[in-house]
């Protein structure tokens, strides 16, 4: 399938369902599958086809950012990272005393309503939610940059292009961390 879209002109291909911090597309279909996990099964092929990855979201800090490069991405959807912000869209309204930012998702009740015909038959799956008032987009992006600059340090990446060459990914589970903290307790 990926294959017949790239030769259909596809240049870029979306990797993950349900991802996006706002979106409640796998709690209401029970589709879609972690989104670290999503992009580690397919850069290789996607890659191979001569296309390349972007990652559907859901990062709320610059790590997850980097881990979705480390992973293979070639690009990450981040708008729950960029909402909130004087930049960002949304209305801004106050209450005692704290300013808050709308956000919602592309597959909301709120954005089918505003952007399409809302379908009577289809549920939606994305919330509307308001997020604390941000300030200015320019912190963010710089504590984005500096984390990847700084993950591209850890692991010896000259270039973002190199850090999937770079980064090794390590399974932890409950099981393994709870053997680890009795150690621990032991010391």
């Amino acid at each position: 399938m990926l294959r017949h879209r790239v030769h259909a002109g596809a240049d870029v291909i979306k990797i993950g369902v349900g991802s996006g911090s706002v979106c409640s597309t796998r709690m209401k279909t029970g589709v879609g599958i972690p989104q670290l996990s999503a992009i580690l099964d397919c850069a290789e092929a996607v890659h191979g086809i001569g296309a390349q990855i972007i990652s559907d979201g859901g990062c709320t800090c610059p790590g997850d950012v980097a881990k979705s490069f480390g992973a293979g991405s070639d690009f990450v959807m981040i708008g729950g990272m960029f909402a909130g912000h004087d930049e960002s869209a949304g209305d801004l309204v106050e209450r005692d005393g704290k300013k808050y930012k709308s956000y919602y998702g592309m597959a909301s009740s709120t954005a089918m309503a505003m952007h399409a015909d809302p379908a009577s038959y289809r549920a939606a799956e994305g919330d509307l939610v308001e997020l604390p008032y941000r300030g200015p987009i320019k912190n963010t992006v710089l504590d984005l940059l500096g984390g990847l600059r700084s993950t591209c340090s850890y692991v010896g990446a000259k270039k973002l292009s190199q850090l999937q060459r770079k980064t090794v990914f390590v399974r932890v589970s409950r099981q393994h961390s709870g053997v680890f903290e009795a150690f621990r307790k032991l010391d």
